[in-house]
């Protein structure tokens, strides 16, 4: 079993607001008489918690994702760890050579050339002249500077800066990896070749803990993701289940949805739903792409004849993904299943919900936003970028063939 190299408990870190200060004793005295409540506030208000409480293990190996919302405290976190700034409560042990890059400026000193800040850099990760030599080649072929690595870095554009201090944390060799959201300067072309360097990065057994708003990017890289929520961690799991969570909460705005006080007729009510045989521990949570039966749950009071019964399943945006309805549906006195079962079902990785209802000679029996909603978790199959994913999540195989 592999190792814990990042170890952090009860991190905290205590920041201080930007305060004027106060011309004289006698202007202070003067404000606490005018307004003692509103004194008192702004000593209360000098400091803020950007991180409270947080405590983490990351194993060797492992490839941790951070999710979370802009000021949530995930920068902060990676700052500690990459020994950038002091906790004002707890500890972390790190255990291992950590290259960092965590935002555009960090780590290159300006009036210095590309080539003397790779090698700047391999000497602060402990690396010897030789080392350094052997991968620089690769390093400047990766980052497409091969013109200007000899131009002072205070010259490159945001990108060229980018590319290079990519390359040179990705390919000295750190033990432990720390990536913040910096990738999005640089063009898709070079994201994709990020990811893939990152890919490799992970295989060969290195530690990588990664910040990005590219929810896709942590599907593919990360084995388990923590989700950073007001300085706190609010959610610590399984990649897709964290990534499905906050993306349900983002769009419905932590609301935790309605329907339970939902108008029904006596005659019958839905009460539940599941996934059968779901192959994950919740049984409203999707991870296969293979056959799957989704089972509705009713209890029936009244036996209905002829009846009709709708379903419709809806995405965060509340698109029509699919639905169907039937006719002429008898359900006796007692608890009633009604089971659908699908070949696969292709869906881009996310919360869903499903809608059913039911009638009885043209009269509403019960309608119903089933809770809660369907997230479905299974391995991605699309795109890199968030934004050339569609709906559908299908596996396909890529090939070249010579024109006959």
């Amino acid at each position: 079993m592999s190792v814990a190299v990042i170890h952090g408990e009860g991190l905290g870190k205590r920041y201080r607001r930007g305060l004027h200060a106060e011309p004289g004793l006698r202007h202070a005295l003067e404000a606490f008489l005018r307004s003692p409540i509103a004194a008192l506030r702004r000593k209360t208000e000098e400091t803020f918690w950007a991180l409270k409480d947080v405590s983490l293990e990351v194993r060797e190996g492992e490839v941790l994702g951070l999710i979370g919302r802009n000021g949530a405290g995930k920068t902060t976190l990676l700052k500690i760890l990459s020994r950038i700034t002091r906790p004002t409560e707890g500890w972390a042990d790190i255990h291992g050579r950590v290259g960092s890059l965590l935002e555009v400026g960090t780590g290159f000193h300006p009036e210095l050339t590309g080539r003397e800040n790779t090698f700047l850099s391999g000497a602060i990760l402990g690396m010897s002249k030789r080392e350094i030599e052997r991968k620089f080649d690769e390093i400047v072929a990766f980052a497409e500077l091969e013109k200007f690595i000899d131009t002072q870095v205070k010259h490159y554009s945001s990108g060229m800066y980018v590319r290079l201090a990519f390359a040179v944390a990705a390919h000295l060799e750190p033990e432990i990896l720390l990536v913040d959201e910096v990738l999005a300067v640089g063009d898709i072309n070079f994201q994709k070749k990020c990811l893939g360097k990152m890919g490799d990065v992970a295989r060969a057994g290195r530690t990588v803990v990664l910040v990005s708003h590219q929810l896709n990017q942590i599907r593919r890289l990360a084995s388990r993701v923590v989700w950073i929520d007001e300085g706190s961690v609010r959610q610590d799991g399984p990649t897709h289940e964290v990534v499905s969570a906050y993306e349900s909460a983002m769009t419905r705005g932590d609301r935790n949805g309605g329907g339970s006080a939902r108008r029904t007729n006596s005659k019958a009510r839905f009460v539940r739903w599941e996934i059968v045989e779901a192959r994950t521990e919740n049984p409203h949570v999707l991870g296969t792409l293979e056959t799957v039966t989704i089972k509705f749950v009713v209890e029936v009071s009244q036996a209905i004849r002829h009846g009709h019964h709708g379903i419709a399943l809806r995405n965060l945006d509340h698109q029509l993904i699919w639905g169907w309805a039937t006719d002429d549906v008898d359900l006796s006195v007692g608890t009633r299943e009604l089971c659908y079962t699908f070949p696969m079902l292709p869906l881009r990785p996310g919360p869903y919900s499903w809608h059913v209802s039911l009638y009885d000679e043209g009269t509403l029996v019960d309608y119903w936003d089933c809770l809660p909603g369907m997230i479905v978790a299974t391995e991605v199959h699309q795109h890199a970028r968030d934004e050339w994913n569609g709906v559908l999540n299908v596996p396909s195989q890529f090939g070249i063939q010579e024109s006959e």
